[in-house]
């Protein structure tokens, strides 16, 4: 059986301006810890690229606000900038068809 995270719709778009930091920063951890849980399905896929590149720019919208600490912007930054390449080297990798996938 395969485990997939259901996208919520507040979560799965790109965060706005108007968004407070604690807000932006509970998002992201709580997608960042269901990345982490759902790694590796049962089936051995790696983990859904959509959900990083919502990680991705929660990470880039946070380093963007200006009432942030310097320190944690630059952090944000640098985080969104690896979970960057993390997709794109994902979408790059061609996926690998399923166990007797030719059967159906």
């Amino acid at each position: 059986m395969s485990i997939h995270y259901e996208m919520h719709s507040e979560l799965s778009t790109p965060p706005s301006k108007a968004s407070t930091p604690e807000i932006l920063v509970s998002a992201v951890l709580h997608l960042m810890s269901h990345y982490t849980v759902n790694s590796i399905n049962a089936e051995g896929e790696a983990a859904c690229v959509k959900l990083a590149s919502v990680i991705e720019k929660h990470l880039q919208a946070l380093s963007e606000l200006p009432e942030l600490a310097p320190v944690l912007r630059a952090t944000c930054q640098q985080l969104s900038e690896q979970w960057a390449t993390l997709v794109d080297r994902n979408l790059c990798q061609p996926r690998k068809p399923k166990r007797f996938s030719w059967l159906m």
